[in-house]
């Protein structure tokens, strides 16, 4: 049930979020989406096009069965979750009333570390599979800002040459365009010092640092399919991928005694209960070493 045109609220919510927001493109796109896929269902569930007007009148059976439609095409609990929360959004910025709906009942995913030794392993097999040293230094590297300093796969591969020479800090712009200083480890810097020796293409202040083989962005794909490769080689699993570098990150800092308030300013987290699933996967950890060190607990 869509539109062949998109539904000018829909577009005008774009550009909000674009504009005002300042959130991502690949966000902006989900957020348009889920109010175009409403507005398409709404005018066949009313039988009239919808505008602001329309909107004011939605009641919360309106609500459920939007969602039960979209239940009909195999939509999950966390992703009606997600789209409930994202109409929700529109609805707001349309100036709709906001009907009670509960969502569906969905269990929090407990993120999975990755064992120090594993990580070393993981980068080093990556490492080795690159055809060129400068595309192992560089791959080295970014792994390494991701392990050693918490960085999302996209904060680090957005990073410019203007952060050279290395200090002892790194600013980093995470979602929302809000910046956050994350201290360099020495183990980390000498692996982006290293890429930036070996790599042919010139770093000037305003271009990216990681570049592609042919000296272009580089995608994060690549990163991601070095490590599903290497993962399978050294027969870790399936959840062993870039974004959980910096799960083992946050899990090591909170097992080593850090405040989770420091935790959560490291890791950009807008809200503490974002960090705090990690005080989970600590107890968690913990109790797997319990029980492998004691078979009968």
């Amino acid at each position: 049930m869509t539109d062949l045109l998109p539904h000018p609220l829909a577009v005008e919510y774009a550009a909000h979020l674009a504009r005002d927001r300042r959130r991502s493109a690949h966000t902006v796109r989900a957020y348009q989406a889920t109010a175009q896929r409403l507005l398409a269902f709404l005018s066949g569930h009313w039988g009239a096009s919808v505008d602001r007007a329309a909107l004011a009148r939605i009641e919360p059976t309106d609500l459920r069965a939007y969602l039960a439609y979209r239940r009909e095409g195999g939509l999950t609990n966390a992703s009606a979750a997600r789209e409930l929360s994202a109409v929700r959004g529109f609805l707001a910025f349309a100036g709709a009333p906001l009907p009670t709906v509960k969502g569906p009942r969905r269990a929090r995913a407990i993120p999975r570390p990755i064992a120090p030794h594993d990580v070393v392993a993981l980068g080093e097999e990556v490492a080795d599979e690159a055809r060129e040293p400068w595309l192992a230094a560089r791959d080295w590297a970014v792994l390494m800002l991701l392990y050693g300093g918490g960085l999302r796969i996209g904060e680090a591969l957005a990073l410019t040459g203007a952060i050279l020479p290395l200090g002892e800090t790194l600013v980093v712009t995470g979602k929302r365009q809000k910046t956050r200083i994350v201290p360099l480890l020495p183990q980390v810097r000498v692996a982006v010092e290293e890429y930036v020796r070996l790599c042919p293409w010139p770093v000037p202040r305003d271009a990216l640092l990681f570049r592609g083989a042919k000296g272009g962005p580089l995608d994060p794909a690549i990163i991601r399919r070095a490590v599903q490769g290497a993962r399978g080689r050294l027969g870790l699993g399936e959840r062993t991928t870039p974004h959980a570098l910096r799960h083992s990150f946050a899990t090591h800092l909170l097992g080593r005694g850090a405040d989770l308030r420091a935790l959560q300013e490291l890791l950009g987290h807008a809200s503490l209960s974002s960090t705090q699933v990690y005080t989970a996967v600590d107890a968690a950890h913990l109790l797997d070493v319990y029980r492998h060190a004691h078979p009968r607990a």
